[in-house]
């Protein structure tokens, strides 16, 4: 005769069995859905021509899970870093483009020379309000600062 151990046992065998045959058929289509979905554009400017310190927009709104392409660039006569640690560290890159060159895995931050642009495609994981700042000595102090603000993921059933 069976107990209800064994039949709650049984049960919890198939229910992981059904959660791995899910997981095994629908994950990788949505990863696969992530790196050819094309990426909402945004376009963040680091100073400006009249030398200001300041990123411009300096609130950036974002969704958990949602493709994006960071356009950065700088017309400002000095560079100017984009550091957003905490940020960078809870998004999957996809790469960066940056002149004839295409960097993927791992980003801290990114340094922009005078008249520099780059490509961020990224999918922000982690909920948050995240700090934007230029690490360049005197550059936060001044006012050079931003933040990354990303909502929860909306799921469609």
């Amino acid at each position: 005769m069976r107990s209800l151990i064994d039949d709650l046992k049984l049960f919890c065998r198939c229910l992981i069995a059904i959660v791995g045959i899910y997981s095994w058929q629908v994950l990788p289509a949505l990863a696969d859905r992530l790196v050819v979905a094309t990426p909402t554009e945004i376009k963040i400017s680091l100073g400006n021509t009249a030398n200001e310190l300041k990123f411009f927009p300096n609130r950036v709104q974002l969704v958990a899970g949602k493709k994006y392409k960071l356009l950065l660039s700088n017309s400002s006569p000095q560079k100017h870093y984009f550091t957003a640690m905490e940020f960078a560290s809870s998004s999957w890159t996809q790469k960066v483009d940056a002149g004839n060159v295409e960097i993927k895995g791992a980003i801290q931050e990114l340094e922009l020379r005078p008249s520099a642009n780059a490509a961020w495609v990224l999918v922000p994981m982690k909920p948050g309000n995240y700090k934007l700042r230029c690490t360049i000595p005197g550059h936060t102090e001044a006012g050079m600062t931003g933040t990354i603000s990303v909502d929860p993921e909306t799921r469609r059933f």
